[in-house]
């Protein structure tokens, strides 16, 4: 039965990365096609082909964190279950409803919701003792917050909550800076080219620090030091920074030489990089988060059923990394292959009720927002995937766009849209917990 219940899991897993594929694919694919630089059909295989490309680019810290949500000790596969189930469900209603809302933070929300529903039906509102003497209560199920290890940055679910917040603040950000900087590189003055000049200087050094070196990567991919250090997974991703800052900053140096057809002509062939980079973001942050969900179960189904990692068999070699005691995490080229190739067959299928809400109602987008946005979206996407916070796409890029939109006036942005939106993010991650909780109860009459 345990072993039924993990591949019915594996395969629920699967089919939310293929949900989560069509219902984030607006997300990459909303200002292309509002800006006609493509048309929808073209837009998703090139946004599918870039989900799948991430493959190569991303490691597994988001995975890890998700992974993480909640005690792998103390819950059982019933519990992920309803968790998948209760994101499925949500995932399907909002997609029904051209609500962008976040796949993350439904899955995130029904792990913990499912969980904490576990600790109550067990353990009831009363504290309970741990192996290790200490006293538990219900709530202590989730990870809430842990502190990074050597002042890293820290982990739980209030971090994942905070980041509601942030993801789309700091889009807008980056986005409001990139589209004053594009303004400015288009007037006939020396001092924005200073300005981007050293910006290309600042970005190749930080670029530049944040190399692995071949004598650190702890599996070269060739023998070759060269090849080793241009394909790592770490490094190709800071390449992948400098090359969009670098190819912005190019474009700037000569935009105020330009007329207007010219810079448009050339700002749309700019949004077919801009909206890959946030398409290979995509790609990297939401499928890590069904990995996360499959690692996690690996790891419950080997708590519960008694069996010994070792008598596993090789496809489900899974080992969740743990810092304390200095464990690498492990898992098997299955998992991230299969987990990527269902999210880009899910953006092949498209989402277009979702890219009427991204690409027109918040704002009127051009090429030029398209740039902006998308460029800001990916730079913040691949800044949090650093950092193993796993973060919603769909409000990285409606923030982002919301600051596009604030360059023009305040009245540019259609606020009564991005209010509703909101709430519907505000929502995403209680309503999620409520829902998998009561799947867990009902479940629970039947396992």
């Amino acid at each position: 039965m345990e072993f039924t219940l993990l591949i019915v899991i594996i395969v629920l897993a699967l089919i939310f990365d293929y949900i989560n594929g069509f219902h984030d694919a607006a997300n990459a694919i909303a200002t292309v096609v509002a800006t006609k630089v493509l048309t929808p059909f073209q837009a998703v295989l090139w946004a599918a082909f870039f989900n799948f490309l991430a493959y190569w680019v991303f490691g597994f810290g988001v995975a890890d964190t998700v992974a993480k949500t909640a005690s792998t000790m103390d819950i059982n596969l019933v519990v992920i279950l309803a968790g998948v189930i209760a994101a499925i469900c949500w995932n399907l209603l909002t997609w029904w409803l051209g609500i962008p809302s976040s796949s993350s933070h439904t899955l995130i929300g029904g792990f913990a919701g499912a969980a904490i529903a576990h600790a109550i039906s067990v353990h009831g509102f009363s504290g309970y003792l741990t192996p290790d003497g200490a006293t538990h209560y219900w709530y202590n199920i989730v990870s809430w917050y842990k502190e990074g290890k050597d002042g890293g940055m820290p982990s739980g679910v209030v971090i994942i909550i905070a980041f509601i917040v942030l993801a789309p603040l700091l889009g807008a950000f980056i986005s409001y800076l990139i589209s004053i900087w594009l303004l400015n590189a288009s007037r006939k003055s020396i001092w924005p080219k200073l300005f981007t000049i050293s910006l290309m200087i600042l970005t190749v050094w930080f670029v530049e620090s944040q190399m692995l070196y071949y004598d650190k990567i702890e599996k070269p991919r060739f023998d070759s030091h060269f090849w080793s250090v241009a394909f790592e997974a770490h490094n190709i991703k800071w390449f992948l920074v400098a090359f969009i800052i670098l190819s912005v900053s190019s474009f700037c140096l000569i935009f105020s030489s330009l007329n207007l057809n010219q810079a448009n002509s050339i700002l749309k062939k700019m949004q077919l990089l801009s909206s890959a980079a946030f398409s290979l973001g995509h790609g990297g942050n939401d499928s890590q988060k069904v990995m996360g969900i499959i690692a996690a179960a690996v790891a419950v189904y080997i708590h519960t059923s008694g069996v010994s990692q070792v008598s596993l068999p090789d496809w489900l070699q899974v080992v969740l990394p743990n810092e304390d005691l200095d464990i690498k995490g492990a898992m098997p080229g299955w998992i991230p292959l299969a987990c990527y190739s269902a999210i880009a067959a899910g953006t092949l299928s498209g989402g277009w009720k979702i890219v009427k809400t991204m690409g027109s109602k918040i704002t009127k987008v051009t090429s030029f927002e398209g740039v902006a946005a998308e460029t800001a979206g990916a730079l913040t996407l691949y800044f949090t995937e650093h950092l193993k916070i796993p973060v919603s796409t769909t409000h990285t890029i409606t923030g982002s766009i919301i600051g596009v939109g604030l360059t023009k006036r305040i009245s540019a942005v259609r606020w009564g849209v991005t209010v509703s939106l909101v709430w519907a993010w505000i929502l995403t991650i209680p309503i999620s917990a409520l829902l998998a909780g009561l799947v867990y109860f009902v479940l629970s009459l039947f396992f």
